[in-house]
């Protein structure tokens, strides 16, 4: 331990229980260097509150994810995840990442917008047929990504409830001990190895068959590999999408104006899901931190060979310096090149899909429900890595 983590501070700042960017933020991004952070678990690191820092650190060859295999990394839960593509440098992380990012182009996921928005207007009739209040949560939020992600992996539509609560516990940091977790991590290896099995005997055209012909045809990755692939899929395509639906409108109902804007020139949706990226903060802190492979100069603080740096996305993101009234929703912004999907090797494969799906969901709820209000108390999410709403009420 230096001196330096004699006076480290507790970590996350972010409360749960509501979407803003914790004050702390702008006096770190206000402070010279970076500033030393201890998380609940795992050793102190650095923290990355600056635009160009954070840019810096995702970007540069010089900090490694696969460094924290094997080390106690901050973190904050028990458990450690300690495989998986998040968790691979170069070129282990290309080897797979290739593998599945010919399914997320940009121009095979345009083809799924039809599919997408025949969904999304199935889910609005049901709303509608229900009548208010309704949980937007439960019924447009959560199966409109999961309808979507496992139709593009192959999961049967009779499983689809059953990698919920998998789901939940992966992205938990509530008082799981590290055996629960594992336990949970087991059970869902074991789900998505069975259902591989199955797609082995009875192949479709889906990602996962192709994931498959990949292990099997041209040994381009090993059976681990080919579950933890699926797994991230399946939980990475639907959890962040399903938590920001709601968060943005949240956020919407909160700017009556932007809500006018929007419902006058549809348009702007496209960039209204840019901005609403960039402004909502969807993590309770930083995570995924990254290990210094050599001693490596970060602004103005020398981070030393094997030291770990944890990256605030969501202070980069509100930083002044790179976004004129950065602290402003402004539909209009140029040049808005935020990191609501990270940056660098490991940024977010799905980001085409996530913005194709936000954008049908804010098109059909502002346009089909111009009176979109919301209708009771909602309740947060707590003890998780993202923020967000479990359950939200609305009328129209």
């Amino acid at each position: 331990m230096t001196t330096t983590d004699l006076d480290a501070q507790p970590y996350p700042f972010n409360r749960s229980d509501g979407l803003a960017l914790d004050p702390a933020y702008r006096a770190a991004r206000e402070t010279a260097g970076m500033i030393r952070v201890q998380l609940p678990f795992g050793e102190p690191a650095w923290l990355a509150t600056r635009y160009e820092d954070v840019r810096f650190v995702l970007g540069d060859k010089r900090f490694s994810r696969a460094m924290s295999v094997g080390r106690d990394e901050p973190r904050a839960r028990e458990g450690q995840t300690g495989s998986g593509i998040l968790s691979m440098d170069p070129p282990d992380h290309t080897r797979l990442r290739v593998l599945v990012a010919k399914a997320f182009t940009v121009r095979r996921v345009e083809r799924l917008r039809p599919r997408v928005q025949e969904i999304t207007a199935g889910l609005i009739d049901d709303m509608l047929a229900a009548g208010p209040p309704v949980d937007l949560v439960d019924a447009f939020a959560l199966p409109l990504p999961v309808q979507v992600i496992c139709e593009l992996l192959g999961v049967p539509p009779e499983d689809r409830v059953l990698f919920r609560a998998w789901s939940d516990a992966a992205l938990s940091t509530s008082s799981l001990t590290a055996a629960e977790f594992e336990r949970n991590r087991r059970e869902l290896r074991e789900y998505m190895s069975g259902l591989i099995a199955l797609r082995r005997k009875d192949p479709a055209d889906d990602l996962m068959t192709a994931l498959i012909q990949a292990r099997d045809d041209e040994d381009k990755l090993s059976e681990t590999e080919l579950v933890d692939l699926c797994i991230g899929v399946l939980v990475a395509g639907h959890e962040t999408t399903a938590t920001q639906i709601p968060n943005f409108v949240h956020v919407l109902l909160a700017h009556p104006d932007r809500v006018a804007e929007l419902r006058a020139d549809p348009e702007l949706i496209p960039g209204a899901v840019e901005e609403l990226l960039r402004f909502v903060p969807l993590g309770t802190g930083g995570g995924f931190p990254r290990y210094a492979v050599e001693d490596v100069l970060v602004g103005d603080v020398l981070v030393r060979e094997g030291e770990p740096v944890v990256v605030a996305i969501g202070s980069a993101n509100r930083d002044d310096a790179r976004f004129a009234d950065a602290d402003e929703l402004d539909f209009r912004r140029t040049s808005n090149s935020h990191m609501g999907f990270g940056h660098g090797v490991h940024h977010c494969l799905g980001a085409p899909l996530a913005r194709l799906e936000l954008q049908e969901a804010l098109r059909a709820l502002f346009t089909r429900l111009p009176g979109l209000y919301l209708a009771g108390e909602p309740e947060w999410k707590s003890e998780m890595l993202v923020r967000g709403l479990r359950k939200m009420p609305v009328g129209w």
